[in-house]
């Protein structure tokens, strides 16, 4: 990873994962996305979040993807794919290939369908996914999202994770929208990578000990919200307080369309390509019409694409 291999740091985008018209995975424009996100700054690409529509895939076409982006020339060193399912054997199957293939980490859901799973229990389903792989090179991150998951770590079974697991559990994504809780991760789990889950808490969350932040909006905005980390961690110069104002501007206007469909509208019509356009059920496609609602209204704030 970008800045060091066992506790990652920086930007980190899950990848909007592109469709054919027949809502076939679209390996081209896949692959293209990824080099055009490192190319403009992003540090560690992570397929099949949220944000790539990663539980309207099935597990083969997940592990096809990250042979996509690592064949075709993609260092696999900056690759932290998602794995998490409800069931263990495919979850193994998926963090497996990804330590085989040479992937710097895993971004993993707790297994989501028994919402009342006890810290206990959740532990236990974690041990035995690290225990059964057994590889010196597998690094998870954990992936709290209870607004979509209706279940999630808790900042004492972070701490416990982390505790137990130091050279396995190295980061968590916090999708909750709550930064208390992201700060009481950073307190409970100090040795591990703490990622808000959107830029706009980047900043508070590397001012309060944070690593960065995983951010969907990355697809459309990756200079901008790399440029705020570079100012926040001092790593260039300038004026934070209106770039940060900006980043998040950018952000807001976008979650008020449905941010996945919204996102892909916009890569179609930037690079005339309406094969991006494409979402799979129960998703709909964003209209051409709403897509130029929201470029009018981004206006100059929308970068090229």
């Amino acid at each position: 990873m970008s800045e060091n291999q066992q506790r990652p740091r920086g930007v980190i985008t899950p990848i909007l994962t592109p469709f054919n018209d027949d809502l076939s995975f679209a390996p081209d424009l896949y692959l293209d996305q990824a080099r055009w996100l490192l190319d403009h700054g992003i540090h560690v690409i992570s397929p099949f979040g949220t944000t790539g529509e990663a539980l309207s895939m099935a597990t083969e076409e997940r592990l096809a993807a990250v042979d996509v982006l690592v064949d075709g020339g993609i260092d696999p060193a900056l690759l932290m794919p998602g794995t998490g399912l409800c069931n263990l054997p495919e979850t193994l199957e998926l963090c497996r290939h990804a330590v085989e293939r040479g992937c710097a980490g895993v971004m993993t859901l707790p297994p989501f369908f028994y919402k009342n799973a006890s810290d206990d229990g959740l532990y236990a389903y974690f041990d035995r996914l690290i225990n059964t792989i057994d590889h010196p090179a597998l690094r998870i991150c954990l992936y709290h999202i209870p607004p979509m998951a209706g279940i999630g770590f808790s900042p004492t079974l972070a701490g416990r994770l982390a505790a137990d697991f130091p050279d396995v559990i190295v980061a968590y994504k916090d999708s909750s929208g709550d930064f208390d809780n992201t700060r009481a991760v950073i307190e409970a789990a100090p040795a591990i990578s703490v990622f808000p889950g959107s830029e706009t808490f980047l900043r508070a969350g590397v001012e309060s000990g944070g690593a960065g932040c995983i951010s969907a909006t990355c697809n459309v905005n990756p200079s901008g919200i790399r440029g705020v980390y570079d100012l926040v961690t001092g790593a260039s110069e300038g004026d934070l307080d209106s770039a940060n104002d900006a980043m998040v501007a950018m952000r807001k206007q976008i979650e008020g369309y449905a941010p996945i469909p919204a996102m892909k509208g916009l890569l179609a019509a930037a690079r005339d390509e309406p094969r991006w356009r494409n979402v799979r059920p129960p998703l709909v496609a964003a209209s051409i019409e709403k897509t130029s609602d929201l470029a009018a209204r981004l206006g100059s704030a929308l970068p090229p694409l």
